[in-house]
């Protein structure tokens, strides 16, 4: 029984990367005799055993078998004779092949260590067109090591497995879990890039490929934004909203239900979270009302944050604003600098509004013999007044 460290922890350790998570491979071991040694077991498709001490994942080194479409169509086989090399073989890329034994020593039998010299993306062999997932794990990847390039090779076995129908196959949690992790990386737009470039992004975002590659000055601002986004730490809901605000061909304010639009199929067909959900639909709504903010009176912001619900959604709120104010600046420093300060006069606004004592305001419209819908009335009659007390107070552009 050997234990090897493999993966991602060998790979950033190798380019002086902050330690990701560590995955450790076991040869010459059995199920039992993990068992026997502490480890519980918790894998359901292959063993996977945790340690007894630091609950860390160990896998017994294991082959697999292509049986049917998608990433879930293997079979799996271990045994103590499978060696550190083939279950090396069957990982995505090089640079993800490698091991360490318990000395440090790095164990590189398919050029890990040349490829990240070189930069590349490189798959270990061609069982990498058996599983679509490495489609988008690639390309995540690529927005992850932004001074990494696909390889010739590898961008045409992905081109390979478009066209033959396998990344067709792909469930809806997996291509959101990836999706979604891209996102976070340092530069997303790559991600979209090597999907693109292979033909995956009209397969599953045919939504956002129909505009990916255009020249035109708003989609060259659209995948500014996306990176900007990310330089800016903003969280996932906020950088999907990002992301998508081109999708929606809503006027300012007006209501979706009649039909669903680019936006909402894309969420249903990969089961987006509604918090991301939300926030994408908010912005594709109102995001152009939203600069609009200087020639509107304070009826007319009352109304707007009341339809953003900003009073018993505040966090949402800023999560808008935050998504916003990175569209403006990407479409100009100059620009965007004024339309910031047209993004911060909605948090003035919204401040000052929420200050307004609606108990006070509830029980002296109660007093006054109205009720119901009137109550409510008189509420915003009195952020309004709020708001336009403001107002004159506002940053100037």
């Amino acid at each position: 029984m050997k234990v090897w460290r493999v993966g991602g922890a060998v790979r950033d350790a190798l380019l002086g990367r902050p330690d990701s998570d560590v995955d450790w491979v076991v040869t010459g071991a059995t199920p039992d005799v993990m068992r026997a040694a502490g480890f519980l077991p918790v894998g359901r498709d292959f063993p996977v055993f945790l340690h007894p001490v630091t609950r860390q994942e160990y896998a017994l080194a294991r082959t697999e078998r292509k049986t049917a479409p998608g990433y879930c169509g293997f079979v799996f086989h271990t045994d103590p004779g499978v060696t550190l090399e083939e279950d090396l073989q069957r990982r995505d890329l090089t640079i993800n092949a490698m091991a360490q034994d318990e000395a440090g020593k790095v164990i590189d039998p398919y050029g890990g260590q040349h490829d990240l010299q070189a930069r590349l993306l490189r798959h270990v062999s061609p069982a990498f067109a058996e599983d679509p997932v490495r489609i988008l794990r690639v390309a995540r990847f690529a927005a992850r090591f932004i001074d990494f390039e696909v390889a010739p090779e590898t961008q045409a076995l992905m081109q390979g497995m478009v066209s033959s129908g396998e990344v067709d196959a792909l469930v809806a949690e997996r291509v959101w879990q990836e999706l979604s992790r891209g996102l976070m990386e340092a530069q997303p737009s790559r991600m979209f890039d090597v999907l693109h470039h292979c033909g995956a992004l009209a397969r599953l975002l045919p939504e956002i490929d129909a505009q990916w590659s255009s020249a035109e000055p708003g989609a060259i601002r659209w995948r500014r934004a996306i990176d900007l986004a990310a330089q800016r730490a903003l969280t996932l809901p906020e950088r999907f909203a990002v992301l998508t605000h081109r999708l929606s061909a809503c006027e300012p304010g007006a209501k979706t239900d009649a039909a669903p639009d680019a936006l909402q199929m894309l969420c249903e067909r990969w089961r987006v979270p509604a918090d991301c959900r939300e926030v994408a639909e908010l912005l594709g709504r109102e995001y152009e009302a939203l600069r609009l903010v200087a020639v509107m009176d304070a009826e007319q912001r009352v109304q707007m944050l009341d339809r953003c619900d900003a009073w018993r959604r505040p966090e949402r709120f800023e999560l808008l604003l935050q998504a916003c104010e990175c569209i403006a600046r990407a479409e100009g420093l100059s620009s965007g600098l004024r339309q910031s300060s047209s993004f911060a006069r909605w948090r003035l606004a919204r401040a000052r509004a929420a200050a307004v004592d609606t108990g006070t305001v509830a029980a002296r419209a109660a007093s006054q013999g109205l009720r119901g819908p009137q109550i409510g009335s008189a509420i915003h009659d009195a952020r309004v007044l709020a708001v336009a007390e403001d107002m004159n107070d506002e940053i100037n552009d």
